[in-house]
C-alpha cells in the first residue's frame, strides 16, 4: 500500500518557482528520504501534502485519502516536525507536552514520561530558555507522542547535537519496524543513506531521480586520492577515473574507480605517486552530482 502518493503535484507562486509536477510514492512501513539543498521545494512539498498551501494543480492521496479535502482525517494519523520550529517563550515544556497529551484520549502518562526520558527533555523549562536543539527536540516528542502511522520530518536534526541525531536514527529505525513509516526530509546526505530505504532527489522544485540505496549501495566503487607530479589528468581518465576534484597547485587528484582493484595498483605503480588513499565511495559523491550545476541556493 502507498501511504503517500502524489500525481504531478504542483504549487507556483506567480511568476516565482515552487514545485513542479512532483511524482512519488511511499510504501507502507518504509523510511523515505526525501533530499535537495536549501530552497529545492522540500518544505513547499511538504506543506502542500499537509495542506497548509494549496496545490496549484496536480493531486495527492495519504491513506488513500485526499490531501486537500480529506486532510483533517489524515492528520490523525501524522506526527510531524517542521524545519523551523517556535513556541510562545513563557510556556514550560511541561504544559506542551500536556497539551499534547490531551488530543489523544489514549496517551497515557506512561507513554508521555517515556518520549520525554527518550529525549532528556527538561520539563520545568520555559521555551524560551531553550536552544534550537532543544526546541527542535520537543517538537520531536509532540510528533512522536501518538504513535503515529506517518511521520513527516522536515529537516529534523537541525539543532541537534551528534549524541541526539543518533537517538533520532534510533527512534525511527524502532518506528519502522513496528510498521509504521517515516517521510525524511534532508539535506544531510550520510543521515539518509544510514537511515532510508528509497530516496527521492528534488533540484529545483523537480524530483530528479529516485534511488533504492540498497541496490545503489552495491554498485558503488572506490574514491581514490593521490599526490603525484607525474600523473596528469589525461592518465586517470584512460585508466577509467571518473575525476571529482583536482589542484594543480598541490598536484593532487580525487577520482572515482570502478574497475578491479588490482589493475588499479598495476597502474599507478608505474608512477611516482607521493600519497595515496584509497576508500570505499560515499552515497554523497553521487548525490553530490545532482548539484554540480550552480542553481541551488536558499
Amino acid at each position: 500500500m502507498n501511504i503517500i502518493e502524489t500525481k504531478n503535484l504542483t504549487k507556483t507562486y506567480n511568476k516565482n518557482r515552487g514545485i513542479d509536477n512532483i511524482n512519488i510514492s511511499v510504501n507502507e512501513g518504509e523510511i523515505y528520504g526525501f533530499i535537495g539543498p536549501n530552497g529545492a521545494g522540500k518544505s513547499t512539498t511538504i506543506k502542500t501534502l499537509l495542506n497548509f498551501i494549496y496545490p496549484t494543480s496536480g493531486s495527492g492521496t495519504i491513506f488513500g485519502l485526499d490531501i486537500v479535502k480529506d486532510s483533517s482525517k489524515i492528520k490523525e494519523n501524522i506526527g510531524y516536525v517542521p524545519s523551523e520550529v517556535k513556541y510562545y517563550d513563557s510556556v514550560k515544556v511541561k504544559g506542551i507536552m500536556k497539551y499534547a497529551q490531551s488530543f489523544y484520549p489514549n496517551v497515557s502518562d506512561e507513554d508521555l514520561s517515556k518520549i520525554c526520558i527518550d529525549l532528556e527533555l527538561d520539563m520545568e523549562k520555559k521555551m524560551g530558555e531553550l536552544s534550537l536543539g532543544n526546541k527542535k527536540k520537543v517538537a520531536i516528542a509532540q510528533a512522536l507522542i501518538q504513535n503515529p502511522k506517518l511521520l513527516i520530518l522536515d529537516e529534523p536534526t537541525n539543532g541537534l547535537d551528534p549524541l541526539m541525531q543518533k537517538k533520532l536514527f534510533n527512534i525511527l529505525v524502532e518506528e519502522k519496524k513496528k510498521g509504521n513509516t517515516v517521510f525524511l526530509s534532508s539535506h544531510n546526505l550520510n543521515e539518509v543513506q544510514n537511515l532510508c530505504d528509497r530516496v527521492a532527489v528534488i533540484k529545483e522544485g523537480k524530483i530528479v531521480d529516485v534511488i533504492e540505496l540498497e541496490k545503489a549501495t552495491k554498485t558503488l566503487g572506490l574514491k581514490i586520492t593521490l599526490v603525484s607530479k607525474d600523473i596528469n589528468e589525461e592518465i586517470i581518465l584512460n585508466i577509467g577515473g571518473k575525476i571529482l576534484n583536482k589542484s594543480k597547485e598541490n598536484n593532487s587528484f580525487i577520482f572515482l574507480y570502478y574497475k578491479d582493484t588490482n589493475s588499479l595498483i598495476k597502474e599507478l605503480s608505474k608512477y611516482n605517486v607521493e600519497e595515496l588513499l584509497i576508500e570505499k565511495e560515499n552515497l554523497e559523491d553521487t548525490f553530490l552530482n545532482y548539484y554540480e550545476d550552480k542553481g541551488d541556493e536558499k
